[in-house]
């Protein structure tokens, strides 16, 4: 999660408080991208969406389940999407990374949302996962 951190505010513009969705290019970290995921944020309504074609492999594993297109509150919340749906929307409002951790059991992981600027708004969340 460190790197993907530092990767983010590698991004960042001048004395922009985020990078800009559009300068986020997944293929700078190939050995993480199975534990990535980019997510839409709408703001009339609030919705997250997860897609744009980038949801890891070792997300989609560790789900089970088909994610890409899918709203977050259309769908079983379960490992590794607990508390998603509440994470990105302080990460939308804080305008700042955020950090949520499960150690229950074997399957514990850890999340870190990011903010991505666009339109005049956070548009888009970086996610990035550690599994145990």
């Amino acid at each position: 999660l460190a790197q993907v951190h530092a990767f983010w505010n590698g991004l960042k513009r001048h004395e922009a408080e985020m990078p800009f969705w559009d300068d986020v290019k997944i293929s700078a970290l190939p050995e993480l991208a199975g534990r990535l995921m980019m997510i839409e944020a709408t703001d009339k309504p609030v919705r997250f969406r997860i897609g744009f074609g980038l949801v890891g492999a070792d997300v989609k594993q560790h789900y089970g389940r088909e994610l890409a297109d899918k709203f977050i509150d259309e769908i079983d919340v379960a490992a590794p999407l607990q508390f998603l749906q509440s994470q990105c929307s302080a990460t939308v409002e804080g305008r700042a990374p955020t950090y949520y951790r499960n150690a229950d059991g074997p399957g514990g992981y850890a999340r870190l949302v990011l903010p991505l600027w666009g339109d005049g708004r956070v548009g888009m969340l970086l996610v990035a996962y550690a599994f145990a």
